[in-house]
């Protein structure tokens, strides 16, 4: 018999011992919306960080929203 073992995150056993604690629903979607915004603004830090270290500027990102860019890859 084949046994896989998975090993779980740092986050997966935090959340675990959260949820051992039956919260109420109310809780969870806070929780949730917790984790998505400390996620959302660490993706904006690193976009910050990035577009200041190559030097692109709001006129630029503004510039190439209105570009029209297809990628005509082979199928």
């Amino acid at each position: 018999m084949i046994t896989q073992q998975s090993k779980l995150s740092n986050l997966q056993k935090e959340l675990l011992k959260l949820y051992a604690n039956n919260i109420s629903d109310d809780d969870l979607l806070e929780i949730r919306l917790l984790l998505s915004q400390h996620f959302a603004k660490k993706a904006t830090d690193e976009m910050d960080k990035f577009l200041d270290e190559h030097k692109i500027d709001e006129h630029t990102l503004t510039k190439w929203s209105h570009e029209h860019n297809r990628y005509e890859g082979s199928n």
